[in-house]
């Protein structure tokens, strides 16, 4: 397989697809939804378009796949927004027409259970992005988060290089959106800490792959991941969701892709800061803190039997935590372990 090339990016004013191909919480939803469509309009200049299946939850597989397949079909929607992930966007994508998709490339946005997507259209040489929903992210509640907007922003409208930075705060804990009220609320943030590295001390350049862990072993689990021959090279980004799996549990996913092949071929890795915190299991900062510990060490210790030292970064700012990096999906990335610096291209 060759690897991905960049679609053709949208420019303010442009007409945009806002899709649900995983779960349809804008119909849950309305009110955090429409403040994500009103940013959308008014920060990005973009208009949405919606699709049958956008507002409706439990929509048949097959039906999100025609929308998502007419999304890139029509020639006046120039780039394609997932609302949220969901968990069962594993029975969509074999529905996709992949003709259609190849034919007309667009940047796709989202992440979560969009890993499927996003993995999908890497195999068809396609870069996407990982990030920026427009319920979590467009509609976040009090203002939108200047670092979340600002990578955003890049990754919509620029085709250079981008550096990303640490966040001064960050948070894993949100608003509830069944309160309308709670929308004029900001969500509660801590300090930022930094990022942590470990391995050696180089620049490692390469494409991206990876997304959401627990999707990543349902697609190994399906045989939709690309051979670990076609990966090498790459860059490994990962990140854990809401349920929160736990270190062991983490430990288990990456020692399987360790034993098919996969860590190998990853000179550099990259760690989306650990979700620790939901409304079922409302962990305390101290918590959250060992969980997180608890979680680096396990990669560590599942990485260390399959890869050659790669540089590992932690508690990078590219998933289910606020605010949210935009990371191009099968596009470049640069790792610098000398400077501590992580730039990616757009």
């Amino acid at each position: 397989m060759s690897l991905p090339s960049y679609p053709s990016k949208p420019k303010p004013g442009d007409r945009v697809a806002v899709v649900s191909p995983s779960a349809g919480l804008p119909g849950l939803f309305p009110h955090v939804y429409e403040l994500g469509l009103r940013r959308l309009r008014k920060e990005f200049g973009l208009e949405p378009v919606e699709y049958p299946t956008t507002r409706q939850m439990g929509a048949d597989p097959r039906d999100r796949a025609r929308d998502l397949t007419a999304a890139f079909a029509d020639p006046s929607v120039t780039a394609v927004l997932a609302t949220v992930g969901g968990d069962d966007l594993v029975t969509v994508t074999p529905f996709l027409d992949d003709a259609v998709l190849r034919a007309n490339p667009k940047p796709y946005y989202g992440y979560s259970d969009n890993t499927n997507v996003l993995n999908h259209l890497y195999r068809l040489g396609i870069v996407a992005y990982h990030g920026g929903s427009v319920l979590v992210h467009l509609g976040r509640s009090g203002a939108p988060h200047p670092l979340t907007f600002d990578s955003l922003r890049a990754a919509l409208f620029t085709s250079g290089w981008y550096e990303l930075t640490p966040a001064p705060e960050w948070g894993d804990e949100p608003r509830d959106w069944r309160d309308p009220a709670t929308l004029a609320d900001e969500p509660v943030m801590f300090p930022g800490e930094g990022w942590r590295w470990h391995g050696l001390a180089r620049v490692v350049q390469g494409r991206t792959w990876g997304g959401n862990l627990e999707i990543l072993h349902w697609l190994m689990a399906t045989d939709r991941v690309p051979s670990a021959a076609g990966l090498a090279g790459s860059v490994l980004i990962v990140e854990t969701s809401e349920e929160l799996p736990d270190a062991q549990e983490v430990f288990r996913i990456v020692r399987n892709m360790g034993e098919r092949g996969l860590l190998a071929a990853f000179p550099a890795i990259v760690v989306g800061r650990p979700k620790a915190w939901d409304f079922g299991r409302p962990h305390t900062l101290d918590e959250r803190r060992a969980w997180g510990e608890a979680q680096r060490e396990a990669i560590l210790k599942a990485v260390r039997p399959y890869a050659d030292d790669p540089v590992v970064v932690f508690d990078v700012d590219l998933g289910h935590t606020d605010p949210q990096l935009i990371i191009p999906y099968g596009g470049e990335i640069r790792i610098d372990a000398v400077e501590r610096r992580i730039a990616v291209r757009y």
